[in-house]
Parts: structure tokens; C-alpha cells; sequence
């Protein structure tokens, strides 16, 4: 059934796919009594909380500092969060949040570089039994424990909240690289229908130091993107004008995150349907009655152009995949009038057929178009041999291409690939990393299902999800990876279980587009690691030697043998080498 936009945008809403209005699940888990809420002293309470703690709905929230006021440090061009929690004992009608400009003499940060949410719950699960990562099917959700978790961050403006409930509210500054240096104030005002407002006011001490816009960062950020659960969720047609619309704002959301890397497929389930909307092919294959092959370009070049120029990514177009998880490579076939496959593996003449016919011609139409050097053959975690035979392939018939993999460390096949990502746990010698560098080649490391720490499942601690980051940075790598950011299951807003994975494993944006704990957190360890890149070359060039040791012992914190500690307290060394990074 098609529904429309207006009809999943009301309060009234359709609950199949709603993109505004909705209720959360219901959660059966233990929760704080009315003995507990009555000792409340005030019918309603509002305070500031921690940006590391997941508070619970239907708990009365623990561990505030009791503390009404806030003082953030940011940088020009930075964003910085914070959280508060309502909590209550009646029904509120109707919750409201308002921030106006902060306010420092006649110099002001304006109120349109202010974000507040209600942050939402959504049913979550849990590690493998062994609690040793997320990876496995899940398709009988009651083995799994289950429960409400806070992570998404709503774009709905107002909220009714129960009796006996917490609620989060996530509030967000994004400083305007030309702000003047100083401390700047203003309050966090929180109404309800026959309520008498509360207020929470917080300051933001901006430095004199700038962070450049994400697109200028230097940290290479590869999340793929899936248009096709855009499709899917919004129920627009593929590829249609109106799916283009649902996708900008939920791309434009990663590129402020400072992505660059486009996400292309260019065969038939690239990785067998693994997720709720598979991936197709942007490229058609039409063999023709006399045997000769013509390849369709209209969809790969639309995404492409979309990403680019209307998006703003303008780095790697990763094409995926030559070495899919089944060996079945579609065409249609004029003679039978039907789509055919061709079965063959890495290494076997028809393969070596199929893709060499197609890349030669690829290569062609992307230098039209100015894309050449862009452009890359991907594969992710693929047998080392399989690699050998496909890189064969693309030397013989498109030396020009640039090569990529996700997997594991093979040091035979390490200097064909221009961009590798290792799993994580994996390191590059040293001096194998050294003689990328010299080549120009890029060395980044990827999480998936496999690792309980760190992880941005939805039910990971949130400050996990900023120590990826800068774990990349104090190994040494140009970047991370990770395989998906908006492959949606089926009811994204509620439900962040799917059939196989850990809950969230396969998601950090929510369809409207909606943010998360998880991808704001993550975004803080990305500027943070574009700090020290800045940091770091002022103090080499000024000679500040103790102060790179110094740093080098906050990112020891995050070094692989740091692991044990890191995943016990995450939160300590993130936000000490936060405070250190805008001190100095």
C-alpha cells in the first residue's frame, strides 16, 4: 500500500512508517514504583545530565549532580551537546522546548545554531550470550533480552510524557566559525499545557581557536549509504524525483559529519539481500543478440551527481562489488528476453569475461564524466585468493581503477589496494604503513557486528562511540569504516532489532531524518580527532615537545592494548583528552 507523506506527517499518523508523530513500544522490564516517585519534591523536576548516560524512561533518573547551570567550551565551528532530564509524576500535555540566542554583550550565537530534542526510546537487545560482540541471526527476538533504550533524538516539537516518566532532552550548539571569543549564556525553557515553565540555563565558552567546516577535515570517513531503504521507508519510487528529496536530508546529515565517500553498487546484491532493502544494481547490462554488451550509466550517474553536487561529497565513489557474497553476476539477455546470471568465481575464464568487458567500458564513460580518479572497485572481507584473481582482473583491463578492500591484513595483496580498512584488532607494520603514506595510499580500520568494544549499537555506552574515533587517530590510521549508516529495518523508529545483529548494528541515522546519541557522540570524536591533527602540526612547528608527549599519553588511552580498560570506563579518557584538546 502506498501512503503518502502528508498522511505519515500528522498527529494523526499512519503508524506504518510514520515520519513524524509516533509512540514508542511498550517495555515490560522493571521499573521505579509510586512509592519512588512520590518522594519527588516537586510534581515535575528538571536538571542537566550527563551526554554519557542512556537514562532510563520509566526510572526516577540517578546520579545528577543536583546542578541547574552548565558551562561547554567549543571551539569556532564546533558542536557541542549536552543533555537534560525531565522527570515526572503527571501527565504533561503537550512538551515544549525553546532556546533563544546566546548572548554575550551585543555579540550573540544566534538562535538558529540551536538544536533541541526529546530524545526517544527504542527497543534494543543485547550482545551474544558469550558477550563476546552482536554478530548471528536473531530471527526469534524472545531469546534475546529486550528493553527501551533512549538514542534517537526526535524532530517533533512537541510531546506528551506520562506519569512516572523520565524524559531526556538533548540540546546541541553549533558555533558559527565567526563568533568572537568569550563566554556566551541563555536558558533552556521547558512548557507544558498548564504548566509552569522550568528553565535550565547553560553557557558556551567559546575559544579563540577555529575548527574548519567537515568537508575540509583531513579524517577519512566511510559510512555507507543505502538509498534503497530510503525508497522502502518513504514508499517513493526508486530513483524518482521524490526520492531524491527523502535522501538529501539524510545525506546532508552524514556530510556534516564529514563524509565524502559515495557508496555505489553496480551488481545485483552485492552482499546476497543481507540487509531489509538490498542493494541493486545502478548499472544496466544488456547483452545483445549479436554478442556484443552494452551497459547503462542513467542511475549510477543520477546518484553520483546527486551525491556530489546537491550533497556536497566529493571524495571515493566505492563501487561495490566484483567478488560479491554469491558468485551470480546478472545481465539481461536479448536473445532469451529474460535476465540471466552468469555463475563463476574469481579465477575462472567467464568471470575474468564478465568483468573485464564491463570495466573497459567503464572506464570509458567515467573519464567522460570526470571521474576516473574518484572511482575505486571495492570488496569487503574477501578470501585473500578471490582478491588476487579480481585485482588480475582490474590491472588487465582497467589499470587506471583504484582497488579497495575491507577485511582483514593480507601483506600480499596490501600494495594494490589504494584503500584498505582492517578489521579492528588488526594493526599495519609499521613500516607498511610508512610506505603507503609515501604512495599516497589509505590505511583506515572498520567495527562491524564482531566487537562488544567499541561498538554504536544502540545499547552501547554512548561515549563508545567518540573513543572509535579517536582510537583510528592513536593507531595511526587515516580514517574508519563501518558498513552501514541507514540500512532501516523495518520499523526504525521503535524497534532497532533486526534478524541479524546486535540492535542498531545497522543504523545511526533514523528515517525524518532523525539523529541519535550515537552518531551526535561520533561526531564529537571527528572533531576532536580534526583538533589534534590541528594541535599537532602548531606544536611541531613551534617545537613543543612536551606538549606532543603529553598528547601522545591521552591517545594511549585508546591504543588496542588500552582495550580492557576502555571497556570497563570509556567515558574517562574521552572526556579528559576533550578538555586537554580545548585547553590547549
Amino acid at each position: 500500500m502506498i501512503v503518502s507523506l502528508a498522511l505519515m506527517t500528522g498527529t494523526g499518523v499512519a503508524q506504518q512508517n510514520p515520519l513524524g508523530a509516533f509512540e514508542e513500544l511498550t517495555d515490560t522490564k522493571p521499573r521505579d514504583g509510586k512509592e519512588v516517585w512520590d518522594k519527588m519534591p516537586a510534581p515535575v523536576q528538571l536538571e542537566w545530565g550527563s551526554t554519557d548516560v542512556r537514562y532510563k524512561k520509566w526510572n526516577v533518573p540517578s546520579g545528577l549532580s543536583g546542578t541547574h547551570s552548565l558551562r561547554l567550551t567549543a571551539w569556532k565551528g564546533e558542536r557541542v551537546n549536552a543533555q537534560a532530564v525531565l522527570w515526572t509524576r503527571k501527565d504533561l500535555k503537550n512538551l515544549r522546548l525553546s532556546v533563544g540566542e546566546l548572548k554575550k554583550g551585543k555579540d550573540v550565537i544566534p538562535a538558529s545554531a540551536v538544536r533541541t530534542h526529546f530524545v526517544r526510546y527504542v527497543m534494543t537487545d543485547e550482545l551474544n550470550k558469550d558477550g563476546q560482540g552482536g554478530c548471528g541471526h536473531r530471527e526469534d527476538k524472545t531469546q534475546w533480552d529486550s528493553s527501551l533504550v533512549a538514542d534517537m533524538l526526535d524532530i517533533n516539537k512537541t510531546l506528551d510524557v506520562k506519569a512516572l516518566c523520565a524524559q531526556p532532552i538533548w540540546l546541541n550548539v553549533w558555533v558559527p566559525a565567526e563568533t568572537q571569543a568569550g563566554v556566551y549564556r541563555a536558558k533552556l525553557t521547558v512548557s507544558a499545557d498548564g504548566m509552569e515553565a522550568l528553565t535550565l540555563p547553560f553557557e558556551v565558552k567559546v575559544t579563540n581557536r577555529l575548527l574548519p567546516a567537515p568537508q575540509a577535515w583531513k579524517f577519512d570517513l566511510d559510512l555507507w549509504q543505502n538509498p534503497y531503504a530510503v525508497a522502502r521507508y518513504y514508499q517513493v519510487p526508486l530513483w524518482s524525483e521524490a526520492h531524491f528529496d527523502a535522501m538529501r536530508p539524510v545525506m546532508k546529515m552524514l556530510a556534516d559529519a564529514g563524509q565524502k565517500a559515495i557508496t555505489a553498487s553496480i551488481m545485483h546484491k552485492p552482499w546476497n539481500g543481507q540487509t531489509q532493502d538490498h542493494f541493486d544494481s545502478m548499472i544496466t547490462r544488456i547483452k545483445r543478440l549479436d554478442g556484443t554488451w552494452e551497459f547503462g550509466y542513467v542511475v549510477f550517474d543520477k546518484w553520483v551527481e546527486f551525491m556530489t553536487e546537491e550533497v556536497g561529497m566529493h571524495g571515493l565513489i566505492n563501487c561495490y562489488t566484483m567478488i560479491p557474497w554469491a558468485l551470480a553476476f546478472d545481465y539481461y539477455d536479448e536473445a532469451t528476453n529474460r535476465v540471466q546470471f552468469v555463475y563463476a568465481k574469481p579465477g575462472d575464464d567467464a568471470y575474468a569475461e564478465y568483468w573485464g568487458v564491463f570495466l573497459k567500458d567503464f572506464v570509458r564513460h567515467l573519464r567522460e564524466k570526470g571521474w576516473l580518479e574518484r572511482t575505486t572497485i571495492s570488496m569487503d572481507e574477501r578470501p585473500m585468493e578471490a582478491m588476487r584473481e579480481a585485482i588480475r582482473v582490474v590491472r588487465a583491463s582497467a589499470p587506471e581503477l583504484k582497488i579497495t578492500l575491507a577485511g582483514n591484513y593480507h601483506s600480499e595483496i596490501e600494495s594494490d589496494l589504494y584503500y584498505y580498512s582492517i578489521a579492528f584488532g588488526q594493526k599495519f607494520p609499521a613500516e607498511v604503513k610508512k610506505a603507503r603514506e609515501a604512495r599516497g595510499q589509505v590505511s583506515t580500520y572498520y567495527t562491524c557486528c564482531s566487537e562488544a568494544f567499541p561498538n554504536t549499537f544502540t545499547f552501547s555506552r554512548p561515549a563508545e562511540a567518540a573513543w572509535t574515533i579517536l582510537h583510528a587517530v592513536a593507531e595511526g590510521y587515516d580514517g574508519y569504516l563501518r558498513w552501514a549508516v541507514n540500512s532501516w529495518p523495518v520499523d526504525p523508529l521503535r524497534d532497532s532489532r533486526f534478524r541479524t545483529w546486535a540492535a542498531g548494528d545497522t543504523y545511526s541515522i533514523y528515517p525524518g531524518p532523525r539523529s541519535s546519541i550515537r552518531f551526535e557522540r561520533l561526531i564529537e570524536g571527528l572533531q576532536d580527532a580534526e583538533k589534534i591533527r590541528i594541535l599537532r602540526e602548531e606544536f611541531a612547528a613551534k617545537g613543543a615537545k612536551g606538549k606532543l608527549r603529553r598528547m601522545d599519553e591521552f591517545l594511549s588511552h585508546f591504543k588496542l592494548e588500552a582495550v580492557p580498560e576502555g571497556r570497563k570506563n570509556p567515558e574517562e579518557p574521552v572526556s579528559e583528552l576533550h578538555e586537554a584538546l580545548n585547553r590547549w
